[in-house]
């Protein structure tokens, strides 16, 4: 079965749409006519043409789609996103046509003090069709996890504030949480159902769903920094709740950047680590 899944493969024509492309722009709080058929996609923006098409009677329990490619339940109902890297080749031009292929690069199994779990690595390639190869490549890793891992609610405690010259606040919302999930097809209840978030799976609140975190990461360093990103490296430490403050920031090193995004007690939820040109 296994071996199965490992072989699955979609591949399909997305559009690079301008409505689409606006839309991320409105979420965003931008002058959507600043975007236009012809112009560069920013990066960070590609997120919404790696939508899949699970039908809804195939959905996961939990809502969950899988994004280009159905993620397997594997008899775990539980599934956070691990981290992902996203390697920057070439351009998409708005209102072009690339080629998707998606498909599960590895699922790893293992039994842990908690109980079962599994890793599983999705790969996606975004290819104009006039060009040879992918103009991007990302690794998505989600974790699998049982019903009886559910979180439960601990009591935090505030870390020292932040110092670091190059910092925002950001607090989303649910509209935000809501307009990112609709872009990207995504029905994962964690995001949109407040009581599943809290009474299934032991959450305080909704879940800021970890693309859109990596969004506002690449936004950052795109609008804030001015840089030109080639790759990203993204790790996901900790939830990150509505409505709750988080703080992004960018330390440059010696030969590249490490940003952070602090929850809203100074505790370091997302970890990233990006090279630029």
């Amino acid at each position: 079965m296994q071996e199965n899944i490992l072989e699955s493969k979609t591949q399909s024509n997305e559009q690079c749409s301008p409505t689409m492309v606006r839309r991320v722009a409105a979420m965003l709080d931008l002058n959507t006519r600043s975007f236009s058929e012809g112009d560069i996609l920013p990066k960070g923006w590609h997120f919404f043409m790696l939508a899949g098409e699970t039908l809804k009677s195939e959905l996961r329990q939990d809502g969950f789609p899988g994004l280009g490619v159905p993620i397997p339940d594997l008899g775990l109902p539980r599934l956070l996103l691990g981290g992902r890297t996203v390697s920057y080749f070439g351009d998409i031009i708005i209102g072009s046509v690339v080629e998707k292929t998606s498909f599960i690069k590895n699922i790893v199994e293992k039994t842990t003090n908690s109980g079962p779990m599994a890793i599983v690595t999705i790969q996606h390639e975004l290819r104009p069709i006039t060009a040879s190869s992918p103009a991007i490549v990302e690794t998505q890793t989600y974790i699998l996890l049982s019903a009886s891992s559910a979180s439960k609610n601990t009591e935090n405690i505030h870390s020292p504030a932040i110092e670091t010259e190059h910092q925002k606040q950001i607090t989303p919302d649910e509209t935000i949480l809501f307009q990112y999930s609709a872009l990207g097809f995504n029905s994962h209840k964690i995001h949109l159902d407040r009581g599943y978030a809290q009474d299934i799976e032991g959450l305080p609140d909704l879940v800021v769903n970890g693309g859109l975190s990596t969004l506002f990461l690449t936004e950052f360093i795109r609008t804030h920094l001015k840089l030109e990103k080639t790759d990203i490296k993204v790790k996901h430490i900790a939830p990150l709740y509505c409505n709750r403050a988080m703080t992004l920031t960018a330390k440059k090193n010696e030969t590249n950047w490490i940003l952070y995004i602090y929850d809203d007690y100074n505790s370091i939820a997302v970890e990233a680590e990006i090279n630029v040109k």
